[in-house]
Protein backbone atom coordinates (compact mmCIF):
# COMPACT_ATOMS: atom_id res chain seq x y z
CA UNK A 1 0.00 0.00 0.00
CA UNK A 2 1.16 4.01 -0.40
CA UNK A 3 2.05 5.63 2.29
CA UNK A 4 0.32 9.29 2.92
CA UNK A 5 3.82 10.99 2.22
CA UNK A 6 3.62 8.78 -1.44
CA UNK A 7 0.32 10.30 -2.13
CA UNK A 8 0.43 13.59 -0.90
CA UNK A 9 3.55 14.07 -3.78
CA UNK A 10 1.55 12.59 -6.86
CA UNK A 11 -0.99 15.43 -6.10
CA UNK A 12 1.56 17.87 -5.75
CA UNK A 13 2.75 16.83 -8.82
CA UNK A 14 -1.14 16.90 -10.50
CA UNK A 15 -1.16 20.93 -9.01
CA UNK A 16 2.35 21.47 -10.58
CA UNK A 17 0.29 22.46 -14.60
CA UNK A 18 -2.00 25.46 -15.07
CA UNK A 19 -5.40 24.28 -16.99
CA UNK A 20 -6.95 26.81 -19.28
CA UNK A 21 -9.95 27.21 -17.37
CA UNK A 22 -7.97 28.13 -14.15
CA UNK A 23 -5.78 30.59 -16.32
CA UNK A 24 -9.53 32.00 -17.56
CA UNK A 25 -10.48 32.41 -13.77
CA UNK A 26 -7.07 34.26 -12.76
CA UNK A 27 -7.63 36.42 -15.83
CA UNK A 28 -11.84 37.04 -15.04
CA UNK A 29 -10.89 37.40 -11.24
CA UNK A 30 -8.90 40.95 -11.95
CA UNK A 31 -10.45 42.12 -15.16
CA UNK A 32 -10.91 45.02 -13.88
CA UNK A 33 -7.72 46.15 -13.31
CA UNK A 34 -6.59 44.76 -16.79
CA UNK A 35 -9.16 47.31 -18.01
CA UNK A 36 -8.31 50.42 -16.11
CA UNK A 37 -4.60 49.28 -16.76
CA UNK A 38 -4.89 49.30 -20.71
CA UNK A 39 -6.72 52.62 -20.59
CA UNK A 40 -4.24 54.07 -18.37
CA UNK A 41 -1.37 52.77 -20.72
CA UNK A 42 -3.27 54.23 -23.79
CA UNK A 43 -3.99 57.28 -22.28
CA UNK A 44 -0.22 57.50 -20.78
CA UNK A 45 0.84 56.62 -24.79
CA UNK A 46 -1.47 59.18 -25.64
CA UNK A 47 -0.21 62.21 -24.05
CA UNK A 48 3.58 61.26 -24.17
CA UNK A 49 3.22 61.27 -28.08
CA UNK A 50 1.58 65.04 -27.76
CA UNK A 51 4.44 66.32 -25.99
CA UNK A 52 6.44 65.19 -28.36
CA UNK A 53 7.66 67.37 -30.83
CA UNK A 54 5.81 66.95 -34.24
CA UNK A 55 7.71 65.97 -37.68
CA UNK A 56 5.90 67.49 -40.95
CA UNK A 57 6.66 65.63 -44.03
CA UNK A 58 6.78 67.72 -47.87
CA UNK A 59 6.70 65.24 -50.62
CA UNK A 60 7.21 65.70 -54.23
CA UNK A 61 6.78 63.68 -57.24
CA UNK A 62 9.52 64.03 -60.18
CA UNK A 63 9.31 62.16 -63.81
CA UNK A 64 12.78 61.04 -64.73
CA UNK A 65 13.96 61.96 -68.73
CA UNK A 66 12.02 59.71 -70.82
CA UNK A 67 14.74 57.60 -73.27
CA UNK A 68 14.44 57.76 -77.38
CA UNK A 69 15.09 54.31 -77.72
CA UNK A 70 13.31 54.09 -81.54
CA UNK A 71 15.71 57.13 -82.45
CA UNK A 72 18.53 56.12 -80.60
CA UNK A 73 18.21 52.54 -82.82
CA UNK A 74 17.56 54.59 -86.08
CA UNK A 75 20.56 56.31 -85.60
CA UNK A 76 22.75 53.47 -84.61
CA UNK A 77 21.38 50.90 -87.51
CA UNK A 78 21.88 53.79 -90.35
CA UNK A 79 25.72 53.96 -89.27
CA UNK A 80 26.03 50.42 -90.90
CA UNK A 81 29.72 48.93 -89.89
CA UNK A 82 30.20 52.03 -87.62
CA UNK A 83 27.19 51.35 -85.07
CA UNK A 84 29.60 49.48 -82.72
CA UNK A 85 31.66 53.01 -82.02
CA UNK A 86 28.68 54.25 -80.07
CA UNK A 87 28.21 51.61 -77.88
CA UNK A 88 24.35 51.08 -78.58
CA UNK A 89 22.18 49.80 -75.92
CA UNK A 90 22.83 52.55 -73.37
CA UNK A 91 20.03 52.50 -71.05
CA UNK A 92 19.52 55.12 -67.68
CA UNK A 93 17.22 53.52 -65.00
CA UNK A 94 15.52 55.70 -62.74
CA UNK A 95 17.73 53.92 -59.83
CA UNK A 96 20.62 55.60 -61.29
CA UNK A 97 18.95 58.89 -61.05
CA UNK A 98 17.95 58.35 -57.27
CA UNK A 99 21.55 57.49 -56.39
CA UNK A 100 22.91 60.53 -58.15
CA UNK A 101 20.78 62.21 -55.75
CA UNK A 102 22.06 60.37 -52.51
CA UNK A 103 25.40 60.81 -53.39
CA UNK A 104 28.19 62.42 -51.61
CA UNK A 105 28.13 65.29 -53.72
CA UNK A 106 24.17 66.27 -53.41
CA UNK A 107 24.11 65.86 -49.61
CA UNK A 108 27.53 67.58 -48.92
CA UNK A 109 25.71 70.55 -51.12
CA UNK A 110 22.51 70.23 -49.11
CA UNK A 111 23.77 70.15 -45.88
CA UNK A 112 26.10 73.42 -46.68
CA UNK A 113 23.30 75.01 -48.46
CA UNK A 114 20.74 74.33 -45.19
CA UNK A 115 23.01 74.68 -42.41
CA UNK A 116 22.11 71.15 -41.27
CA UNK A 117 25.39 70.53 -39.33
CA UNK A 118 24.04 72.74 -36.78
CA UNK A 119 20.64 72.03 -37.30
CA UNK A 120 21.29 67.91 -36.43
CA UNK A 121 24.12 69.06 -33.94
CA UNK A 122 26.65 66.56 -35.40
CA UNK A 123 29.79 67.11 -35.10
CA UNK A 124 31.07 65.26 -38.08
CA UNK A 125 29.73 65.44 -41.57
CA UNK A 126 29.61 61.81 -42.30
CA UNK A 127 26.94 61.79 -39.11
CA UNK A 128 24.95 64.53 -40.68
CA UNK A 129 25.24 62.42 -44.46
CA UNK A 130 23.57 59.37 -42.56
CA UNK A 131 21.35 62.06 -41.13
CA UNK A 132 19.74 63.54 -44.01
CA UNK A 133 19.74 60.22 -46.05
CA UNK A 134 17.42 59.06 -42.73
CA UNK A 135 15.10 61.48 -42.81
CA UNK A 136 14.94 62.14 -46.86
CA UNK A 137 13.24 59.00 -48.28
CA UNK A 138 13.63 58.91 -52.06
CA UNK A 139 12.38 55.94 -53.58
CA UNK A 140 11.28 54.70 -56.89
CA UNK A 141 6.98 53.55 -58.40
CA UNK A 142 7.10 50.10 -59.40
CA UNK A 143 4.52 50.78 -62.18
CA UNK A 144 4.58 54.49 -62.58
CA UNK A 145 8.12 55.04 -62.82
CA UNK A 146 7.90 58.25 -60.98
CA UNK A 147 10.31 59.23 -58.30
CA UNK A 148 8.97 60.22 -54.91
CA UNK A 149 10.80 62.00 -52.53
CA UNK A 150 9.83 62.25 -48.84
CA UNK A 151 11.43 64.67 -46.47
CA UNK A 152 10.43 64.93 -42.96
CA UNK A 153 11.66 67.79 -40.48
CA UNK A 154 10.52 69.76 -37.56
CA UNK A 155 10.18 72.53 -39.72
CA UNK A 156 7.15 72.57 -42.68
CA UNK A 157 8.96 75.06 -44.56
CA UNK A 158 12.49 73.74 -44.48
CA UNK A 159 10.85 70.39 -45.16
CA UNK A 160 9.56 71.55 -48.62
CA UNK A 161 12.48 73.51 -49.18
CA UNK A 162 14.63 70.43 -48.87
CA UNK A 163 12.70 68.17 -51.19
CA UNK A 164 12.68 70.71 -53.92
CA UNK A 165 16.41 71.22 -53.61
CA UNK A 166 17.01 67.28 -54.24
CA UNK A 167 15.41 68.21 -57.36
CA UNK A 168 17.46 71.25 -58.36
CA UNK A 169 20.35 69.00 -57.67
CA UNK A 170 19.21 66.45 -59.55
CA UNK A 171 18.94 68.96 -62.66
CA UNK A 172 22.63 70.25 -62.09
CA UNK A 173 24.28 66.78 -61.71
CA UNK A 174 22.39 65.76 -65.21
CA UNK A 175 23.10 68.85 -67.00
CA UNK A 176 27.19 68.25 -65.77
CA UNK A 177 27.10 64.52 -66.60
CA UNK A 178 25.78 62.60 -69.62
CA UNK A 179 23.06 60.72 -67.84
CA UNK A 180 20.23 60.20 -70.62
CA UNK A 181 20.92 57.64 -73.87
CA UNK A 182 20.95 60.96 -76.13
CA UNK A 183 23.46 62.51 -73.99
CA UNK A 184 26.02 59.75 -74.11
CA UNK A 185 25.30 59.64 -78.34
CA UNK A 186 26.03 63.41 -78.68
CA UNK A 187 29.41 63.46 -76.92
CA UNK A 188 30.36 60.31 -78.43
CA UNK A 189 30.00 61.83 -81.44
CA UNK A 190 31.04 65.66 -80.85
CA UNK A 191 34.39 64.02 -79.70
CA UNK A 192 34.36 62.14 -82.64
CA UNK A 193 33.63 64.92 -85.37
CA UNK A 194 36.33 67.16 -83.93
CA UNK A 195 38.86 64.65 -84.14
CA UNK A 196 38.06 64.01 -87.98
CA UNK A 197 37.38 67.71 -88.62
CA UNK A 198 40.99 68.43 -87.81
CA UNK A 199 42.19 65.31 -89.32
CA UNK A 200 39.89 66.43 -92.23
CA UNK A 201 41.93 70.11 -92.37
CA UNK A 202 45.20 68.66 -92.42
CA UNK A 203 44.66 66.19 -95.48
CA UNK A 204 42.88 69.08 -97.38
CA UNK A 205 45.90 71.34 -97.21
CA UNK A 206 47.95 68.24 -98.04
CA UNK A 207 45.91 67.52 -101.28
CA UNK A 208 45.86 71.50 -101.92
CA UNK A 209 49.89 71.67 -101.68
CA UNK A 210 50.18 68.51 -104.21
CA UNK A 211 48.42 70.62 -107.67
CA UNK A 212 46.87 69.21 -110.29
CA UNK A 213 48.33 68.41 -113.84
CA UNK A 214 47.01 66.52 -116.94
CA UNK A 215 48.21 63.09 -116.32
CA UNK A 216 46.52 63.04 -112.71
CA UNK A 217 43.23 64.21 -114.45
CA UNK A 218 43.77 61.26 -117.01
CA UNK A 219 43.62 58.96 -113.89
CA UNK A 220 40.13 59.98 -112.93
CA UNK A 221 40.97 59.51 -109.02
CA UNK A 222 37.48 60.38 -108.14
CA UNK A 223 35.39 57.49 -108.33
CA UNK A 224 38.14 54.77 -107.20
CA UNK A 225 38.88 57.42 -104.37
CA UNK A 226 34.97 57.89 -103.33
CA UNK A 227 34.81 53.80 -102.75
CA UNK A 228 38.64 53.98 -101.40
CA UNK A 229 37.63 55.89 -98.66
CA UNK A 230 34.06 54.25 -97.55
CA UNK A 231 36.19 50.55 -97.95
CA UNK A 232 38.53 52.34 -95.09
CA UNK A 233 36.05 54.05 -93.27
CA UNK A 234 34.22 50.78 -92.42
CA UNK A 235 37.74 48.71 -92.21
CA UNK A 236 38.23 51.41 -89.16
CA UNK A 237 35.20 50.95 -88.12
CA UNK A 238 35.40 46.69 -87.87
CA UNK A 239 38.78 47.46 -86.23
CA UNK A 240 37.59 49.59 -83.37
CA UNK A 241 34.67 47.07 -83.04
CA UNK A 242 36.94 44.21 -82.73
CA UNK A 243 38.98 45.92 -80.08
CA UNK A 244 35.77 46.30 -78.21
CA UNK A 245 34.77 42.63 -78.20
CA UNK A 246 38.08 41.34 -77.21
CA UNK A 247 37.43 43.38 -74.21
CA UNK A 248 34.98 41.54 -72.99
CA UNK A 249 35.12 37.93 -75.18
CA UNK A 250 37.96 36.06 -76.21
CA UNK A 251 39.31 35.05 -79.34
CA UNK A 252 37.82 31.90 -79.84
CA UNK A 253 33.86 33.68 -79.38
CA UNK A 254 32.13 32.95 -82.41
CA UNK A 255 31.33 36.95 -82.35
CA UNK A 256 35.21 37.76 -82.60
CA UNK A 257 36.43 34.85 -85.46
CA UNK A 258 33.41 36.62 -87.33
CA UNK A 259 34.75 40.13 -86.77
CA UNK A 260 37.95 39.28 -87.64
CA UNK A 261 36.94 37.51 -90.96
CA UNK A 262 34.75 40.49 -91.79
CA UNK A 263 38.10 42.92 -91.06
CA UNK A 264 40.23 40.40 -92.78
CA UNK A 265 38.52 40.99 -95.68
CA UNK A 266 38.11 44.24 -95.77
CA UNK A 267 41.91 44.41 -95.27
CA UNK A 268 42.39 42.44 -98.60
CA UNK A 269 39.77 44.67 -100.47
CA UNK A 270 42.16 48.00 -99.64
CA UNK A 271 45.05 45.97 -100.45
CA UNK A 272 43.76 45.34 -103.96
CA UNK A 273 43.15 49.21 -104.28
CA UNK A 274 46.27 50.53 -103.03
CA UNK A 275 48.61 48.09 -104.81
CA UNK A 276 50.14 50.09 -107.76
CA UNK A 277 49.42 48.43 -111.58
CA UNK A 278 53.31 48.76 -112.83
CA UNK A 279 51.96 49.71 -116.49
CA UNK A 280 50.81 52.82 -114.38
CA UNK A 281 52.26 56.15 -116.74
CA UNK A 282 51.42 57.97 -113.60
CA UNK A 283 54.35 60.20 -112.34
CA UNK A 284 55.08 60.15 -108.96
CA UNK A 285 53.52 63.15 -107.86
CA UNK A 286 50.18 61.95 -109.55
CA UNK A 287 50.47 58.98 -107.33
CA UNK A 288 51.41 61.06 -104.20
CA UNK A 289 48.22 63.05 -105.57
CA UNK A 290 45.74 59.80 -105.30
CA UNK A 291 46.63 59.04 -102.59
CA UNK A 292 46.34 62.48 -101.18
CA UNK A 293 43.04 62.39 -102.34
CA UNK A 294 41.92 59.06 -101.24
CA UNK A 295 42.52 60.33 -97.67
CA UNK A 296 40.81 63.37 -97.74
CA UNK A 297 37.94 61.54 -99.36
CA UNK A 298 38.08 59.07 -96.04
CA UNK A 299 38.38 61.52 -93.62
CA UNK A 300 35.48 63.83 -95.52
CA UNK A 301 33.49 60.27 -95.38
CA UNK A 302 34.08 59.93 -91.29
CA UNK A 303 32.67 63.28 -91.10
CA UNK A 304 30.20 63.15 -92.81
CA UNK A 305 28.99 60.36 -90.84
CA UNK A 306 29.91 61.99 -87.56
CA UNK A 307 28.19 64.92 -88.27
CA UNK A 308 24.90 63.05 -89.33
CA UNK A 309 24.86 61.30 -86.17
CA UNK A 310 25.38 64.30 -83.96
CA UNK A 311 22.73 66.02 -85.29
CA UNK A 312 20.19 63.24 -85.04
CA UNK A 313 21.38 62.87 -81.22
CA UNK A 314 21.50 66.52 -80.74
CA UNK A 315 17.48 66.62 -81.93
CA UNK A 316 17.13 63.76 -79.60
CA UNK A 317 18.34 65.00 -76.99
CA UNK A 318 16.82 68.79 -77.05
CA UNK A 319 13.23 66.89 -78.21
CA UNK A 320 14.18 65.25 -74.02
CA UNK A 321 12.72 68.82 -73.15
CA UNK A 322 13.49 69.74 -69.38
CA UNK A 323 15.10 66.63 -68.66
CA UNK A 324 13.93 66.58 -65.39
CA UNK A 325 10.12 67.42 -64.78
CA UNK A 326 8.12 67.71 -61.92
CA UNK A 327 5.13 66.04 -61.30
CA UNK A 328 4.16 67.25 -58.20
CA UNK A 329 6.05 70.37 -56.40
CA UNK A 330 6.75 69.86 -52.44
CA UNK A 331 4.58 72.66 -50.75
CA UNK A 332 4.94 73.20 -46.95
CA UNK A 333 2.72 70.83 -45.02
CA UNK A 334 -0.13 71.38 -43.20
CA UNK A 335 -0.39 68.73 -41.07
CA UNK A 336 1.92 66.89 -38.68
CA UNK A 337 3.07 63.02 -39.98
CA UNK A 338 4.66 61.91 -37.17
CA UNK A 339 4.09 60.87 -33.81
CA UNK A 340 0.57 59.71 -34.86
CA UNK A 341 -0.97 59.68 -31.56
CA UNK A 342 -3.38 57.49 -31.98
CA UNK A 343 -0.88 54.51 -33.09
CA UNK A 344 1.04 55.51 -29.98
CA UNK A 345 -2.24 55.25 -27.62
CA UNK A 346 -3.24 51.87 -28.95
CA UNK A 347 0.02 50.10 -28.64
CA UNK A 348 0.76 51.33 -24.70
CA UNK A 349 -2.94 50.04 -24.60
CA UNK A 350 -2.08 46.52 -25.59
CA UNK A 351 1.57 46.70 -23.91
CA UNK A 352 -0.34 47.69 -20.72
CA UNK A 353 -2.91 45.24 -21.07
CA UNK A 354 -0.34 42.47 -21.35
CA UNK A 355 1.55 44.07 -18.59
CA UNK A 356 -1.72 43.75 -16.13
CA UNK A 357 -2.44 40.09 -17.51
CA UNK A 358 0.48 38.83 -16.61
CA UNK A 359 0.71 40.33 -13.08
CA UNK A 360 -2.76 38.81 -12.86
CA UNK A 361 -1.30 35.12 -13.87
CA UNK A 362 1.43 35.66 -11.39
CA UNK A 363 -0.76 36.45 -8.37
CA UNK A 364 -3.06 33.70 -9.13
CA UNK A 365 -0.40 31.33 -9.33
CA UNK A 366 0.72 33.04 -5.83
CA UNK A 367 -2.26 33.27 -3.98
CA UNK A 368 -2.55 30.06 -1.71
CA UNK A 369 -5.27 27.10 -2.24
CA UNK A 370 -7.70 26.76 0.22
CA UNK A 371 -7.20 23.43 2.36
CA UNK A 372 -9.32 21.10 3.64
CA UNK A 373 -9.43 21.18 7.43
Amino acid sequence: MQSHSDIDLMVEDEDDGISLTELAQMIGFRWKSIVVGGLLSGALGFGGASLMRPVFTARTIVMPPQQQQSSAAAALNSLGALAGLAGGGLKSSVDQYIALMQSVTVSDRLIDRFKLMDFYEETYRSDARQTLLKNAVITAGKKDGLILIEVDDYDPNRAAEIANAYVDELRLMTNTLAVSEAQQRRRFFEQKLEETKSRLTEAQMALQASGFNASTLRAEPKAVADGYARLRAEATAAEVRLQTLRRALTDAAPEVQQQQAQLAALRSELVKLERKDPRDAASEADAGYVGRYRDYKYQETLFELYAKQFEIARLDESREGAIIQVVDVATTPDKKSKPKRGMFAVGFALLGGLIFVARAVILGIKRPSSTAP
